[in-house]
């Protein structure tokens, strides 16, 4: 498993901050914050952005997050999917390899939503192939669909489409009705990212992405997890991704310094088991 660092968790560094930074707290790969690049190319071009990287030695191989695509209707979802078209452009253009999709459902849910949703999905995967770029989708805690493990396995499995797997975020997973059990249906076929973070002295039940924090520093089991997606031959990337307004108060140089030591800490101890295990 190869480390990264989720460029929202300094949401008030620039772009270029950002980038410097993280190289120099030897970060060697970002999952870009779509928002942030794009906020950057106003008045850059995208060879600029691959100068950027390649200077500094860091690879993008993820983008988070498009929203909006599975469940919209009307002028929204034309808005939504328009925007997306254009990230996977954008995708294709910087070489990022993976597109994390959002399953944003809200509720009350109806049968003929639920088929607008995998018919979205199927459509999104579509238009990924053809751009030559991956979709992982991200189930969500509070998503009226699409909010546990099994659930976003068994869509991605019934499309039947290559360039479609799963992000396993980890704060939806342990604060969502995940189970254990649902780990089974993840291979290194169709796990695609990996975030991770903790949260500590919140009810799960209330938790939101503000509360997230560094991993190692709260009550998740991170550890046998990790473990298991070693199990599985998981050699895609995990990254740090914390929405935690106190977070984006610390400069990108320190984040990126302290998030990285936590980050190869946690991916150590889970291969030094895994290799204990297998002896």
């Amino acid at each position: 498993m190869k480390p990264a660092l989720a460029q929202v968790s300094t949401l008030h560094s620039s772009f270029e901050d950002d980038i410097a930074d993280y190289a120099a707290g030897q970060c060697q790969a970002i999952e870009l914050w779509l928002g942030k690049l794009e906020t950057y190319l106003e008045s850059h071009a995208v060879e600029d952005v691959r100068s950027l990287l390649a200077e500094h030695r860091i690879a993008a191989p993820v983008a988070s997050f498009q929203g909006g695509l599975l469940a919209s209707q009307g002028e929204a979802r034309a808005e939504h999917w328009s925007h997306f078209r254009r990230r996977l452009e954008l995708c294709r253009a910087l070489g990022v390899e993976t597109l994390i999709v959002a399953a944003d459902v809200p509720g009350p849910l109806s049968r003929q939503d639920f088929d607008r949703v995998c018919h979205s999905l199927a459509e999104a995967a579509q238009a990924a192939a053809t751009a030559n770029v991956r979709l992982a989708l991200e189930f969500q805690a509070r998503s009226a669909l699409i909010n546990n493990l099994e659930t976003a396995t068994a869509l991605v499995a019934q499309t039947g489409a290559s360039h479609l797997g799963v992000c396993l975020d980890l704060f939806h997973y342990y604060t969502g009705p995940s189970k254990s059990e649902d780990l089974r249906h993840l291979s290194a076929a169709n796990l695609f990212h990996v975030q991770v973070c903790d949260l500590a002295g919140t009810a799960r039940e209330l938790a939101s992405d503000a509360d997230r924090i560094l991993p190692g520093e709260g009550d998740f089991l991170l550890e046998p997890l990790l473990e298991y997606l070693g199990s599985i031959d998981y050699d895609g990337y995990v990254s740090i991704e914390l929405l935690n307004p106190q977070v984006w108060q610390v400069p990108a140089l320190q984040f990126g310094e302290i998030a990285m030591t936590a980050l190869r800490k946690l991916l150590g101890q889970a291969d030094m088991h895994a290799t204990a295990n297998s002896e």
